[in-house]
């Protein structure tokens, strides 16, 4: 597939219009990032100005719109965690989840900021999933199932935010946000990290190999939904850049997929965010 054919699928009008609904918008990054993964770019293109001024119209914009909605997401998900009375006043958990809202928002006023009139409206949410969950305890299930939701969640939101940006990466080569999106994917790692060993403090999890702050394998960790198994596929990872590290290291392959996080397409990230997207 030739990368100026590629190119020429995502045009500004098509990748960016403010009519569309955001579930449209995330099909299209999703579609983005799949077929992206077909392309390989030749150095001689990938080092002109051209090639990355049409990138930036493009798959940089893209990006930074699948990135705001994500942190749309995460901003509302905390805003309302705090709002819930669910979070134990005065905990440690209320403290964390205050500090990470305060991140998400900035996030949030950062990407807008720089998407300008590419910038998108947020989605409205549903953090039920359509039923499936209840963390704000808003149908009753209990002060204690809420709790663990919220935990759950969180989670799943910090560890997909940390790989879809890692995702995204690639399509920031060449413009002026690719420093700031690293800066953002570094503190959602620390988020990430953050909220697993808070996980592991409220429900009482000792902490091993599955409740450290760093994913293992595909596992979830315990006490999280099968519903959340889509952000840790590929996760199991033992070979990088063509080295079986298992026979590289002598370690076994727990440690060796603890030591590199693996990256998310947009169509995955796109996917699991839409769960939670009423319109």
């Amino acid at each position: 597939m030739n990368i100026l054919n590629f190119l020429e699928e995502f045009t500004s009008e098509n990748l960016v219009n403010k009519t569309s609904s955001r579930k449209d918008a995330l099909k299209t990054f999703g579609s983005l990032s799949k077929k992206a993964l077909l392309v390989s770019i030749p150095f001689g293109l990938a080092g002109s100005s051209k090639a990355y001024a049409f990138q930036d119209q493009n798959a940089a914009t893209g990006a930074l719109q699948l990135a705001l909605t994500l942190e749309y997401l995460e901003a509302e998900f905390y805003r309302r965690a705090l709002d819930s009375g669910v979070l134990p006043a005065g905990s440690r958990a209320e403290a964390v989840y205050q500090q990470i809202s305060k991140h998400e928002t900035a996030h949030v006023e950062f990407l807008k900021a720089g998407l300008g009139d590419n910038s998108l409206e947020s989605p409205q949410f549903d953090f039920t999933a359509g039923g499936a969950f209840d963390p704000f305890n808003e149908n009753s299930t209990g002060q204690e199932v809420a709790y663990a939701q919220l935990l759950a969640l969180a989670q799943a939101f910090e560890d997909t935010g940390v790989r879809a940006y890692k995702g995204q990466a690639g399509n920031l080569m060449g413009t002026a946000f690719l420093t700031p999106a690293l800066q953002i994917h570094s503190v959602e790692a620390r988020h990430a990290s953050e909220i697993r060993r808070l996980r592991a403090d409220v429900m009482g999890y000792d902490l091993d190999q599955n409740a450290l702050g760093w994913i293992t394998l595909d596992n979830r960790g315990p006490g999280m939904p099968e519903a959340t198994a889509a952000v840790y596929e590929g996760e199991e990872q033992i070979t990088q850049g063509g080295v079986n590290l298992v026979d590289a290291t002598a370690f076994d392959a727990i440690a060796v997929s603890q030591a590199f996080d693996e990256p998310m397409t947009g169509q995955k990230a796109s996917e699991i965010a839409g769960l939670f997207i009423v319109s």
